[in-house]
């Protein structure tokens, strides 16, 4: 697959909540021991790693994210193709640079700088 889905990220108003679900329920093992209380969920051996995080304003949401050499294109392609950028590159303290778009349909998608 070109530019594949690398991570995922679940989000709530209770993020607490969703991390002892997801651990429940699939058996996830999921790491929330950092500053911003963001659980790391492991990839395990033919999965994607991922996090489940607090929703921003108290919302929920799910969104994937899609690995790319190159934002600036990635996102140039998102606008000639009917898509929005909602967010230009952005570097992640100790993490990745990302960006932010929804498509025609108006879902929120990830890029991640590969």
């Amino acid at each position: 697959m070109a530019n594949p889905v690398t991570w995922f990220e679940v989000a709530g108003p209770d993020a607490a909540a969703l991390r002892t679900f997801y651990s429940d329920t699939f058996g996830w093992k999921i790491n929330a021991d950092n500053p911003m209380n963001y659980g790391m969920v492991e990839a395990g051996e033919s999965g994607i790693g991922g996090g489940v995080a607090p929703g921003q304003d108290g919302t929920a949401h799910v969104t994937f994210y899609i690995q790319v050499p190159d934002l600036g294109e990635a996102l140039a392609k998102v606008r000639q193709s009917g898509g929005t950028v909602v967010s230009e590159p952005m570097e992640v303290p100790e993490g990745p640079t990302l960006a932010f778009f929804t498509d025609p349909a108006g879902n929120f998608i990830g890029l991640m700088k590969a």
